[in-house]
Parts: C-alpha cells; sequence; structure tokens
C-alpha cells in the first residue's frame, strides 16, 4: 500500500501535465515536455533534438537549465557521434550515459560528474528525435524517474507525429531554414567568430539583413539576443569579443569592428577605464570567483547610467547592460521627495514639540523663529493679533522696534494686506517690494523702513475663526514654490493653536500676578526696632502664583510680628485662600492675641474651608524690651537663628501638624534674640526644590546663609552699640542684598521648580534701657497722681515736654479706670521710640470699650477721651492679666 500511493500521484501529477498541454504544438510543445519532464525527474537541466533534413544529424530544438556555452556544443550532433542523444534515437530506445568531459571527440562538453538519459521521440512514422535529461550525480536514474521521462516524451512524440492543418510536420528550426551560408573561405572554430582567409573577423547576416555574429545555436535564440532592450555581449578566454547585439553597439561600437578585439582594447578607446577604473577589476574578479557581480556606472560616451551584470560561463564572460538612466533619475526624484517629505514632517514634528512646550507669547515666538524661519532662510517674524478693530503686534523677531511702533494699533478696516487675510482667511504671498507697493500704494514706505523685500501673510485661524496674522519675511527678494506655500500654510495651523493657547495663559499669568501682588505685602513696614527684607519666588513650571505668603505685623508696645505661611497646593483657589488667611492674621494680630492662641482661631478658620483645605504658618512675635522672640508653628519648617558670633542655628521646637489637621492648643516657643541678631523664616518651596529633601535643604540654606552673611558684612558680634538714643544697624537694603544672595545660593541658575517660594529675613534691634522707664503704682486713687509725677518727670529727663499735658491726662484716665473697674497690681511703663508709649496694666482680665454717654451720664466719656487724645490705643492680654497702651507722635 504504501508503495502503491507514490505511483498513483506521479500518474495524477502527468495526467494533470499532459491535461494542460493538449492546447500545444510545435515547438511550444517541446519545451512544455522538457519542462516537465526534468522537474518530475529531479534533473539539472535537458535538451530535445530532432532529425534535420539529409545528412544533418540531430539538431537542437529545445534546453532548459543548461547554460548557453555548454549547449550550443549539442546545436548539430551526427547520428553516429556515440553520445546519448544519437544512441537513442538511433536504436529506438532510452539510453542511460554518464557524462564525460570529452565524449567521442565531438566537443560535445556537458558539466562532468552527472548522466544523460536520452528517450528516443518515437511517432507512428518512426524516430523524430531524442528528449534527454541531465541527472546527477552519475547514477542509474530510479524506475520512477525513467517512467516519468518517458511517458512524457511519449506524450510529446504522439502529439509530434500528428500533421498540422497545412499538412507539414513539424520540425527544427534549423530544417525549415536550410543551413546558414558561410562566406566562402571562411572556417568557423569551434567558439569565437568567424575568421576568414585574411584572419580577421568575418560579419555573418544578421537576423533581417541586420549584423550579427557566427553562432552555433540555433538562429532563433540569436534573434532574440539581437532583439534585446538591454545592452549584451560576450567574451571568450582571452578577452576577446564574440558576440554584441544591437544595443551594444550603441555602447561599443558596430559588431564587424569588434568581434575578435580584446574587451579592454575597446574600453580603451572608448575611455571606459578612465570613467570607470575599476571595471576591468571587476570583470577579471568575476571570472575568477565564477559568481556573477553587479554594479551601476555612467557610460562614458553617451553619459547615460547603465545596471552592469557580468555573469561568467566556463569559456569566458557574458556582460548585460541594461539602462537604468531614467530609473534612476525617478529615484532620484523619489528619494528627493521623500527627503523633502521627511524634513517638512521633521519640521512639523520639531516645531509641534517646541509649541507645545510654549507657555507664554514669548515662548511661541521664540519657538517659531527658531524651527519656522532657518528652513525658508527668513530674517523677520511679526506676530499680529486682532483686538476688536485694531491690530496688535503681539510679539516679533527682526524688527526694529521703530517700525513696530509703527505698524502697532492700525484699524483693521485699513487696506493692507494683514487686513485682506483677515477678511479672507487665505494666506498672501508677496514676492518683491515692487510687489507690495503695487498691490499697496497707500503703504510703500512700509517695505523699505521694515528692510524687507518678501512677505508670507498667514491667517492664524482658530476653531474657524481668524484671531490674527503671522507674517514671516525675508532680507531679499523670493518668490516661494506651491510646496513651501503649502508648508507654510499647514505650519500656520499649529502657530495659531499654540499662539491661542498662550494668549488664554498670558491672560490668566496676568491676572495671577495681578492677585498675587494683591494679596502680598506691597511694602514691608519701616520700624524702628526691627529690620525686615522679603522674597516671593514663584513656581518656574505653570502658572506661577501660589499660597505661599509672608507679613510683618507692627504691634503694640515696639513689638512686631513676623508671619510666614503655605497653603497646600498651587493655582488662583489657593491663592485665594491664602488672601483670607492674611486677612485672618492681620485680624487676630490686631486683636493682641498671642501665637498659641492666634493659631488656635486660625486653625478654626481652615478647618471651615473644608477637609482638603491645609495649611502651615508660623507666627513669631519679637519684643525689643525684653530681647526675645515667642513663636508657635503649625507644620512649618523652624526658623534659622544667626546670633551675634554664633554659627546658623535652626529652633529645635517641634512643629505642630499643619493647620486643617491639628488639634489645639499649639506648643508656644521663646527664644533670645540679642541686638543684631538674625530671624530667617522661610517656606518648603525654598529648601526641598533643589534636593528634594527638606533636611539636605535647610543644611545648604545654612550653609548658603553663612557665606552669605560673612560676605555681606552683616555677621552681628557680641556686645550692644548705641547713638543718639536709637540703635547702629543696617537698613533694609542690606538685608535685601542678602535675600538674593540666599536666594542665588540656594536655587542656582533659578533652577525649575514646582512650587513657589517665600523668604523673610528680620535683623533685630532691642531698646535702649534708657528708653524704657516703668514704675508700680498704689492700688488706691492716689495712684492717678502718681502716675502723673512719673510722666513730668520723665519726659522732662527725655526733654519731650511738649507731650507733657496730653501724656499726663492719658496716663490719669487710664489709672483711674484701672483703679475703679479692675485690681492691682497696677503698673505704669513709659516706651521712647518713634512714637512715646504709655502703658497701664493691672490684673484684670476685662478689657475696657467704649460706649456713647448720654448728657445726663456723669461717667462713661474716659476712653473718649483717650481716643481723641492718643493717635492709637488698645488692650492687650498678658500673662498676668491685661494692659491698656496708647501712642503719641514723637515730636
Amino acid at each position: 500500500m504504501s508503495e502503491q500511493a507514490p505511483v498513483d500521484a506521479a500518474a495524477t501529477r502527468l495526467r494533470v501535465i499532459t491535461t494542460a498541454g493538449e492546447s500545444l504544438s510545435g515547438a511550444d510543445l517541446l519545451s512544455f515536455a522538457l519542462d516537465h519532464a526534468v522537474t518530475e525527474s529531479g534533473g539539472l537541466g535537458g535538451m530535445v533534438h530532432l532529425r534535420g533534413p539529409g545528412s544533418c544529424g540531430l539538431l537542437l530544438t529545445a534546453a532548459h537549465g543548461l547554460l548557453r556555452t555548454a549547449v550550443r556544443n549539442w546545436a548539430e550532433i551526427g547520428e553516429a557521434s556515440g553520445t546519448a542523444p544519437a544512441r537513442a534515437a538511433a536504436r529506438g530506445t532510452p539510453v542511460w550515459k554518464p557524462v564525460e568531459t570529452i565524449e567521442d571527440h565531438t566537443g560535445a562538453t556537458l558539466p562532468a560528474g552527472g548522466g544523460l538519459l536520452a528517450v528516443p521521440l518515437i511517432a507512428p512514422e518512426g524516430t523524430l528525435g531524442a528528449l534527454s535529461v541531465l541527472m546527477a550525480p552519475a547514477e542509474e536514474p530510479t524506475p520512477q524517474q525513467r517512467a516519468a521521462v518517458e511517458a512524457l516524451t511519449a506524450w510529446a512524440a504522439l502529439r509530434l507525429g500528428q500533421l498540422p492543418a497545412d499538412g507539414q510536420q513539424v520540425q527544427s528550426p534549423r530544417s525549415r531554414e536550410g543551413p546558414r551560408p558561410r562566406e566562402e573561405g571562411a572556417r568557423r572554430p569551434r567558439s569565437g567568430p568567424a575568421i576568414g582567409r585574411d584572419g580577421e573577423p568575418v560579419r555573418s547576416a544578421g537576423p533581417e539583413g541586420s549584423s550579427g555574429t557566427a553562432l552555433t545555436a540555433p538562429d532563433s535564440m540569436t534573434r532574440a539576443l539581437w532583439q534585446m532592450s538591454d545592452a549584451f555581449f560576450v567574451v571568450d578566454g582571452a578577452w576577446r569579443v564574440t558576440f554584441v547585439n544591437a544595443e551594444a553597439e550603441r555602447l561599443l561600437g558596430v559588431s564587424h569592428a569588434l568581434l575578435g578585439r580584446t574587451l579592454w582594447d575597446i574600453f580603451a578607446s572608448l575611455r571606459v577605464d578612465l570613467a570607470a577604473p575599476g571595471l576591468e577589476t571587476r570583470c577579471r574578479q568575476a571570472v575568477e570567483s565564477g559568481a556573477p557581480t553587479t554594479f551601476e556606472m555612467r557610460w562614458p560616451t553617451n553619459q547615460r547610467w547603465y545596471r552592469m551584470r557580468l555573469v561568467p560561463v566556463p569559456d569566458g564572460l557574458t556582460v548585460y547592460a541594461a539602462d537604468v538612466t531614467e530609473s534612476q533619475a525617478r529615484a532620484a526624484e523619489r528619494a528627493a521627495a521623500e527627503r523633502a517629505a521627511a524634513e517638512r514632517t521633521a519640521r512639523v514634528t520639531e516645531l509641534t514639540t517646541a509649541l507645545a512646550q510654549a507657555l507664554t507669547m514669548r515662548d511661541v515666538v521664540a519657538a517659531i523663529a527658531a524651527w519656522v524661519l532657518p528652513p525658508f532662510n527668513a530674517s523677520g517674524l511679526v506676530i499680529q493679533i486682532i483686538e476688536g478693530r485694531v491690530i496688535r503686534v503681539a510679539g516679533s523677531v527682526g524688527y526694529s522696534r521703530a517700525f513696530l511702533d509703527k505698524i502697532d494699533g492700525s484699524a483693521v478696516t485699513t487696506i493692507s494686506p494683514v487686513s485682506e487675510v483677515y477678511h479672507s482667511g487665505k494666506p498672501a504671498f508677496i514676492g518683491s517690494a515692487e510687489e507690495y507697493v503695487a498691490r499697496y500704494p497707500l503703504m510703500s514706505g512700509l517695505p523699505s523702513a521694515a528692510g524687507k523685500a518678501a512677505w508670507a501673510f498667514l491667517p492664524l485661524i482658530v476653531s474657524g475663526r481668524c484671531i490674527g496674522c503671522c507674517v514671516i519675511s525675508f532680507a531679499e527678494s523670493r518668490l516661494l514654490n506651491g510646496e513651501e506655500q503649502t508648508l507654510l500654510t499647514a505650519l500656520s495651523g499649529l502657530m495659531a493653536q499654540a499662539i491661542e493657547r498662550a494668549r488664554l495663559y498670558d491672560t490668566e499669568h496676568t491676572r495671577a500676578k495681578e492677585l498675587q501682588r494683591g494679596l502680598l505685602p506691597r511694602a514691608l513696614p519701616s520700624l524702628r526696632f526691627v529690620d525686615t527684607a522679603a522674597r516671593y519666588l514663584p513656581a518656574s513650571e505653570g502658572i506661577d502664583v501660589g499660597g505661599d505668603w509672608y507679613d510683618v505685623i507692627p504691634l503694640s508696645g515696639a513689638r512686631v510680628a513676623l508671619v510666614v505661611g503655605d497653603v497646600m497646593g498651587h493655582g488662583l483657589p489657593e491663592a485665594a485662600t491664602m488672601g483670607r488667611l492674611r486677612t485672618a492674621v492681620h485680624t487676630l494680630a490686631d486683636l493682641e492675641f498671642p501665637p498659641a492662641e492666634l493659631l488656635n482661631r486660625l486653625n478654626d478658620l481652615v478647618n471651615d474651608l473644608g477637609e482638603n483645605f491645609y495649611a502651615t504658618c508660623l507666627y513669631a512675635v519679637y519684643d525689643p524690651v525684653s530681647a526675645t522672640c515667642t513663636f508657635a508653628c503649625a507644620g512649618h519648617p523652624p526658623p534659622a537663628i544667626v546670633r551675634p558670633g554664633q554659627p546658623v542655628q535652626f529652633s529645635d521646637c517641634s512643629p505642630d501638624p499643619p493647620l486643617g489637621a491639628a488639634r489645639p492648643p499649639f506648643e508656644t516657643c521663646e527664644i533670645d534674640l540679642p541686638e543684631g541678631s538674625l530671624l530667617v523664616l522661610y517656606t518648603d518651596g525654598l529648601v526641598d526644590a533643589a534636593t528634594g529633601d527638606i533636611d539636605d535643604g535647610m543644611n545648604d540654606l545654612a550653609r548658603v546663609l553663612s557665606s552669605a552673611v560673612l560676605s555681606s558684612g552683616l555677621q552681628p558680634s557680641a556686645g550692644t552699640a548705641w547713638r543718639d538714643g536709637g540703635r547702629i544697624g543696617c537698613g533694609n537694603e542690606s538685608l535685601a542684598r542678602l535675600c538674593d544672595d540666599v536666594l542665588a545660593g540656594v536655587l542656582p541658575d533659578r533652577q525649575l521648580t514646582d512650587d513657589d517660594a517665600a523668604l523673610l529675613i528680620a535683623r533685630m534691634h532691642a531698646v535702649n534701657p534708657e528708653d524704657v522707664a516703668a514704675w508700680p503704682l498704689s492700688d488706691g486713687p492716689i495712684a492717678a497722681g502718681e502716675a502723673r509725677k512719673h510722666v513730668r518727670d520723665q519726659l522732662a529727663r527725655w526733654d519731650v515736654d511738649t507731650l507733657t499735658m496730653a501724656a499726663e491726662l492719658l496716663v490719669s484716665e487710664l489709672v483711674g479706670n484701672a483703679v475703679r473697674h479692675a485690681k492691682g497690681p497696677i503698673g505704669l511703663r513709659l516706651l521712647r521710640g518713634e512714637r512715646l508709649i504709655c502703658e497701664v496694666s493691672d490684673s484684670s482680665l476685662t478689657t475696657p470699650r467704649i460706649r456713647h454717654a448720654s448728657e445726663t451720664d456723669e461717667g462713661g466719656r474716659g476712653l473718649q477721651l483717650v481716643a481723641a487724645l492718643s493717635d492709637r490705643w488698645g488692650a492687650r492680654y498678658t500673662s498676668a492679666g491685661k494692659c491698656i497702651w496708647t501712642e503719641q507722635q514723637m515730636p
């Protein structure tokens, strides 16, 4: 069963093959049968020979899979030659014969190592010839192989035996034409051209009267080679030209002048060796290696490009030369188009990336100038935006300020290229200044004023509406081609989207900056005992508004409140929340709440804002009389302290949780700040922007602060010096420079940060003991008299007698209220500074309030008198009770 299956399959294939060839006849039939015989038997190639007329022997009619140089020796075989086809035709039986290098000295050579199976073509009229298949290795073919070849040969012979319509039997091309005539006296070598009596090559008549070369192959093959569209020529083992076709004659010259000459002589006469110095080397290498090679070269005689294919054969070399000038030009055009498309794509991609990263209008203009102007060799750019009925210049490159001022603010109704582009929504291209003047005579002076000679006016269209015009200009006259105009028009769409986005960003940015300026202190107060300077650094990524804030609030008794805070998050909502908290701090500070109580009230306010609102805050109060600072901290970094003669230190008080997450009470810390000490308050954006770690950032801040203080000469020295009743210290200008130095050191080159930062530096100055006077007072009614006497005497010593009368009335009223409504002990303190401060303290927690007294009331007007005589007055709680204070302007 297993042996029968392959046999059935082979029989089925043969039936399919013969069915497919039923419509064939003549040479087509022989070629069809030979092709399938070689395939079915697994042969290397094959030949078909038919009997010629008379004593011509067997003539080659078809070949398959064999080199032409090998087949041409089998073009005509004598019936007595002893070759396999001749013996098969003579005997009428199949013949198997191993291939020898030379068979019977006939020159009929085939590659050694194989065998030739020849099967006679037997028709009813007799043996017509033989079909031969070359097999390898040289072993007897199997029965299946023999059967396949014999079956196809028998089928072809039967078909050949049938007469065609004209009654003539199918014959080989040689038999129909008869023997080729030879020139008298010519002798034909086994290979190469026919040689005449004079030893020169003899030109044989080519197909249809054209020139050709005598070959032993059939004339049909000769005609095919001669009529090839590609140039084709053959050289033998001695590099002599043996055949050239019509196309090759156009490259090398007419065949009768070439045949027999060496290839190198021909190349030298045509100067081919100069145009392609390596051509001879390529030819020799192809023959030595036996491998075909292909390359392209420009032929020197016509300067056209050819694809040369060198195919080595056993006795020489065949050369094919295909004209690829047009295809190479098309390929170059395609390559140029592809490069242009790639460049356009790259430009669009690069511009898209640059515009995507641009935030402001300035960024967009810079991106367009960097990625659009250079590829087009443009020299100028103007972005003009339509605002109402006016054309405004939004950005420019390559124009003078005078020219921009001249065109800025022109009416959109004016006849100009910008207004035309705006109304039509289509681009306009002007190639010269003359064209510009001719089209817009009323604007004839603009080209010379701008120094430009060609323009591209591109509409900026967003969501179907034109928002302005992008003007790209050139220093010299230039007419943009269609591809350039198309590209610029396409780029204008990208630019329009980026410009509109930048306009919206700039609008929001401006509003945010205005809000930020409104929420932060416009200027810090100038105080006698505290010098201050502050800096706010917005985030460099995204909208530069956030929730960081700082403040300096003067308090009673020459005290000063220093505040720094940070609302978590960024944007307008956070900035608005910051403004609410800053206002609340001001209000609570005016109520003289101590730091811990103030944060407690502030925490309640943050809780009322919602669950997702959190803020940090540090509130410190400096008392110049005691030279101490009391502060409370809610989730904020600790302050940095620079005391006289000491390194930078950070407060070791543990901060409480942030506002919104903390649970009161808040811890209060107190530190000593001698004369000249520096207190540095900051937000986390300053210390974690560079390193991302707040501890490392604080170490960097300490290092930078120490260096900046030393270099600026602000290092506080031990001891206290006084002059004219005031302190000797630095001004706010020196602290401002210190702030700049610290920012430059902590954030070098203003590196990109995603958080805003605030910095507040204060230099403390203690009150001169000679400017403070304090006395305890009696508990009875005599306390008012004692107070008036102390005031008169002290103001006399301070040489401010002009304030004595008002000061006596003020302390008399305050002490009288303390005696009448509070409880002792009662104290009096005078403080000389920018203002004269009078303070009366008692142990009661009840604060006074102004009330409206009727006309018949004998009392209730004391605080009205206090408010009228003083510049400011108020009350604050102390650790022992309360203190009522007044302020009078010093003369």
